[in-house]
Formats: C-alpha cells, sequence, structure tokens
C-alpha cells in the first residue's frame, strides 16, 4: 500500500508541520504549561517565527532573524522536556511526512535540542 505522505518540499509543508507540532504541544501535559502558563506565549507572533526558522533550517532560505537560545535560558526545562519535545516532534514528523528532508529535519531537531540541553545545564550549573 503507498502512502500518502511526501517529503517535506514547501514553505506550507513547513507551516503544516509547525501548526501541528504545536497544536501537539499545547495538548501536551507535560510541555503545554511551559508554553502557555509560565511563558505565555503569544501564539500569533510565535508561529510565523517558527516557520521562517524551519524555513531557513530547511530551505536555506534565511528569513530567520534571531537568537534562538537566548529565549529559552528562563524557562524552567530540563530534560525531560527536551525529551518529550522531540518524541513530539519526531511523532509529528512521522504522521505527516516522508523522506530524505523528514529525516534530516527530525535529525536537526534532535541536535538543536541537545545543543541547548547542554547549554542549559551548563549555565545552570554554573549559577550554583
Amino acid at each position: 500500500m503507498k502512502s500518502n505522505r511526501h517529503d517535506i518540499e514547501t514553505e506550507g509543508d513547513v507551516k503544516l508541520m509547525v501548526d501541528s507540532f504545536y497544536d501537539k504541544v499545547n495538548k501536551d501535559e507535560l510541555l503545554s504549561y511551559v508554553f502557555n502558563d509560565f511563558s505565555k506565549v503569544d501564539w500569533e507572533t510565535h508561529l510565523p517565527k517558527m516557520y521562517s526558522f524551519w524555513n531557513t533550517l530547511i530551505f536555506g532560505k534565511q528569513s530567520y532573524k534571531g537568537f534562538p537560545f537566548g529565549v529559552h535560558t528562563t524557562l524552567p526545562i530540563h530534560k525531560t522536556h527536551f525529551d518529550r519535545w522531540v518524541q513530539l516532534f519526531d511523532e509529528n514528523i512521522d504522521d505527516l511526512f516522508e523522506g530524505e528532508v523528514a529525516i534530516a529535519t527530525k535529525q536537526r531537531a534532535k541536535s538543536i535540542a541537545s545543543t541547548f540541553q547542554a547549554k542549559l545545564e551548563f549555565i545552570n550549573n554554573s549559577n550554583k
């Protein structure tokens, strides 16, 4: 049976990926608190930034301008949050897409999460 999924090919695919991922985040018991209760994310502002961020990473379009790590330094997040974020991200990609770009996007997300987690652990341990 042929799959209906295709690879991530367009900005529309990125928008679908981001929108469906954050829909999952908003329903997730662990992550929704960080985004909605602690950070009080303005989704109308946040989602377009995430479209630009992922379009830049996936397609090389230099549309994202920002310092993504900086906004995470004050969040109450730990390894369990990063693990859950990666799990939801992977599930989301697998639900929607298949192909080389989809695989590379999942790998990039894991790398970002790992880097952010390591940096936050270093900062938190330095402040003790």
